[in-house]
């Protein structure tokens, strides 16, 4: 495969991490290492599993990542809710970034199913 740039969910992933990456910088400096850290990490760890995996020789390695890929969307899926309990970000701005966040996961679904098959 290992043409990941292609791959509009690695676009979508890409572009949803900058955006965490983003809205993150504004938590209050105390978070610095506790949820902004973990936040980042997660966000990153969507696009890069998913350009891993295609890197990978084998369709089930590919798979393999992406599940990796999902997994890290449902951390992050958590941290965007926790954040928004302590009022870092608004409920508006929780609702949205999950929306985004289950186009991304419907999208991991889909291509770990038409791989498997």
């Amino acid at each position: 495969m290992n043409q990941f740039r292609k791959l509009e969910v690695w676009q979508k992933a890409k572009s949803f991490c900058t955006q965490i990456y983003n809205i993150t910088d504004q938590f209050p400096p105390s978070q610095k290492f506790g949820l902004v850290n973990q936040m980042q990490r997660s966000a990153v760890s969507i696009p890069s599993n998913i350009a891993e995996g295609s890197g990978r020789k084998t369709k089930n390695d590919f798979i393999h990542f992406l599940n990796i890929s999902n997994g890290s969307s449902f951390e992050l899926e958590t941290q965007i809710c926790i954040s928004k309990d302590l009022n870092y970000i608004s409920e508006d701005l929780e609702r949205e970034l999950i929306d985004k966040l289950h186009v991304i996961q419907k999208m991991l679904f889909k291509l770990i199913q038409s791989l498997s098959n």
